[in-house]
């Protein structure tokens, strides 16, 4: 039976970082990790893949594709809604006859996943553009229009407050929010991530504000755990989420997390979501006995200074020697806090360009 999310308040994971990206076996994991706190939903849409960014026209390769149509089913098999996050970069600068027909042949391909959502996504790209928010709801209209019965989200060019976003991206536009509020479909979802890119509280009143702008509720895209940056991928927040209010559904239509690089190391993160919508039903020791006792035992010990003194402030020596004890821990878990010491996860600048 097909999944129909469209009234479902949104309660997951959007898999939206830049840089090294998950190992396909730990995207597949997911689905029973969601499932097992309560959580419903799972987009993915990591900047790294260059299939749903700078080369969005082209189709994935065979293995590749294979891989999504896998997650696809699995995904529906635990009762996760899940979707694909795609961003055709600056197809608003251009939207003639040409660029129409790419993207309609783009999303009748999607539409093989069978997925209950589709996310477009127009995030992190040059916005000094009049008639921005027409030209997006344009593109958006003829998706829903291509796709009836999925569940469309909209990440829109400026989704915060945060000044930072017209510094690197341009000066907005006037009346951007309440125009694209206005113009795109009934039922589309728009995304946003509070105050700052990556806010450490998200209240009521912050939301009010832009749903004021918007005329309709927002879906938090909730930077936090995420470490993609070149400031953040220096840490590991291993802390639950905190600093969040459950908002009324009459702002909020659902709250998606952006999880680190290091899969298994988010789910600690990530429960604390669950925790704010009274999702979970499971024991809480459920993340310690996945990550591993030992690797749990040993993160108590260090987390503090993963979060506050980061791979910079600990030291060269002191991270060589904790990467040794990590890499001496059984699973997976030890082993990305053992890559993330030995620097394997650090930035790369070239992946904003890429």
């Amino acid at each position: 039976m097909a999944l129909k999310p469209a009234e479902t308040f949104l309660t997951g994971i959007l898999e939206g970082f830049y840089g090294r990206t998950w190992a396909f076996e730990t995207r597949l994991a997911y689905a029973g990790y969601l499932a097992q706190a309560g959580l419903n939903t799972c987009l993915y849409c990591p900047k790294g893949d260059p299939f749903l960014r700078k080369q969005w026209q082209r189709h994935w390769p065979p293995d590749e594709w294979r891989h999504l149509l896998e997650l696809a089913s699995a995904y529906r098999r635990e009762g996760i809604y899940w979707g694909v996050g795609l961003s055709p970069f600056a197809l608003y600068r251009q939207y003639g006859r040409v660029e129409r027909e790419q993207l309609r042949r783009k999303i009748g391909q999607l539409g093989q996943l069978d997925a209950p959502l589709l996310a477009i996504l127009f995030d992190d790209m040059p916005g000094d553009l009049d008639g921005l928010a027409c030209r997006q709801a344009e593109i958006v209209a003829d998706v829903v229009s291509w796709l009836p019965g999925v569940r469309v989200l909209v990440c829109p060019t400026y989704y915060s407050f945060d000044p930072v976003l017209e510094k690197f991206f341009g000066k907005m536009p006037a009346a951007y929010w309440p125009q694209l509020g206005r113009e795109l479909p009934p039922g589309v979802d728009i995304f946003w991530t509070g105050n700052r890119v990556c806010s450490e509280s998200i209240t009521q009143t912050d939301i009010e504000r832009i749903c004021a702008e918007l005329g309709r509720p927002v879906l938090l895209w909730d930077n936090y755990p995420v470490n993609d940056g070149a400031v953040r991928s220096n840490f590991l927040y291993l802390d639950k989420l905190q600093h969040r209010e459950a908002l009324p559904r009459s702002l909020l239509s659902g709250h998606l997390c952006n999880p680190m690089n290091q899969g298994l190391l988010s789910l600690p993160a990530i429960t604390g979501l669950a925790d704010l919508y009274q999702m979970t039903t499971q024991p809480d020791d459920w993340v310690q006995q996945l990550v591993g006792e030992a690797t749990w035992t040993q993160l108590q010990t260090d987390r503090r200074a993963f979060a506050e003194l980061g791979l910079s402030g600990m030291g060269e020596g002191r991270c060589r020697d904790l990467a040794g004890q990590y890499r001496a821990l059984p699973g997976p878990a030890a082993r990305e806090v053992a890559d993330w010491l030995l620097g394997k996860y650090r930035f790369d600048p070239a992946c904003l360009t890429d």
